[in-house]
């Protein structure tokens, strides 16, 4: 059998730590915990559903992460 490729994850990290936090603080932590993408978006902003691995997204309200997820 052939063994599987070494796949690039998303970094250990939990996404709803950063609701709460300022969307620029949010950002560098997120880099800096391996987040190669990081994306601000506005609420009820309309987005493709295709998942990227190492992508964290934040919905931002008032400069303010309202909710994140992975992808």
């Amino acid at each position: 059998m052939v063994p599987l490729p070494n796949l690039p994850q998303d970094p250990d990290d939990d996404p709803e730590a950063y609701v709460g936090l300022d969307a620029g603080r949010a950002e560098a932590r997120a880099r800096s915990r391996g987040w190669s993408t990081v994306r601000a978006l506005p609420p009820g902003a309309v987005i493709t559903l295709e998942y990227v691995v190492g992508r964290l997204n934040f919905e931002v309200a008032d400069g303010t992460v309202r909710r994140c997820w992975k992808g």
